[in-house]
């Protein structure tokens, strides 16, 4: 009589996950990760080992770096590459504002995160990627949820989502000319709580800012952000001791936290199961915007 192993739910999304980066490896010439030490990306690790290990990975890492990054997740992220063994490729925003390329907004609403279009864009280019695997999923916002698993950029980084190919029976068409890109994401179909079961599962360690703890915060618009050199704060912009931890890591200008005692994974596990509203929703400014102007910034590039 035969047994066969029952796969879990978890099991699916993962081999599915692992399937896509090894095509991304047979059919790309020059494919980097985006790696910026938030969960979605550390996940993305774990999948690159289970598809590569014990060998190097076929491609290196890279993260665009605004300059205005938590310095626990920045810190996690050096850790971490250190301890792969990994090459990684840090493409500065602030560089680009150097040169000219872009230019930064200034007063208390002031950000850079939409100035990581552009420097993806050149460090794509000045490295030759041709593609750029990343943690995007499709439950994060409507906008993304429009995303093919391996999503085409034009030569001019474009995305046009009228433009992209069928993937039916899991194939995924690599084929790109001179100057495309394509943006790959393994994780597209999995949402925040399974990514959550599988930190759990596979023992990830996250940036210590995942959790509950107390910070200094003043709140904006509904939302509560960590009082930080890097952002200027209106005069009736109070700060004040608050319990949060943060859902989704960004530019400290545009990411909110959460108020929460959740210090356990189980506690965060049970905050999720209890939310209907998504992580990027409740905690991402910059994606408080219409779905229109989303989908213009991912026609220009945007990852």
């Amino acid at each position: 009589m035969s047994t066969s192993r029952h796969r879990s739910h978890l099991d699916e999304l993962e081999a599915e996950a692992v399937h896509i980066m090894r095509e991304v490896a047979a059919e790309l010439e020059r494919p980097v990760l985006l790696f910026s030490g938030g969960k979605d990306s550390i996940v993305l690790l774990r999948l690159a080992e289970k598809a590569f290990r014990p060998g190097r990975f076929p491609f290196p890492l890279m993260h665009v770096d605004t300059g205005h990054n938590f310095p626990e997740v920045v810190e996690y992220r050096d850790r971490r590459v250190d301890e792969l063994g990994e090459r990684l490729v840090v493409a500065s925003v602030q560089e680009s504002i150097d040169r000219g390329r872009v230019v930064e907004q200034t007063g208390p609403r002031a950000s850079r995160n939409q100035l990581q279009t552009t420097t993806l864009l050149d460090a794509m280019e000045s490295n030759q990627f041709d593609a750029a695997i990343g943690g995007a999923r499709r439950d994060e916002e409507r906008s993304r949820a429009k995303e093919r698993i391996f999503s085409f950029r034009d030569d001019f980084g474009q995305w046009d989502p009228r433009a992209q190919r069928p993937e039916l029976w899991s194939l995924y068409n690599g084929k790109i000319r001179k100057g495309e890109q394509v943006r790959v994401f393994p994780i597209s179909n999995w949402t925040e709580l399974d990514v959550w079961q599988y930190v759990a599962r596979e023992s990830l360690e996250l940036p210590s800012i995942y959790y509950a703890h107390e910070r200094e915060v003043f709140e904006r618009d509904g939302m509560l952000y960590a009082t930080s050199d890097v952002i200027e704060r209106a005069d009736d912009e109070v700060a004040f001791q608050e319990w949060v931890r943060f859902r989704t890591v960004g530019d400290m200008s545009c990411t909110g936290a959460v108020r929460s005692h959740a210090t356990s994974f189980d506690d965060v596990v049970a905050e999720i199961a209890a939310t209907r509203v998504t992580e990027r929703g409740e905690t991402r400014a910059d994606d408080r915007a219409s779905e229109a102007a989303m989908e213009d910034r991912k026609r220009v590039g945007y990852f």
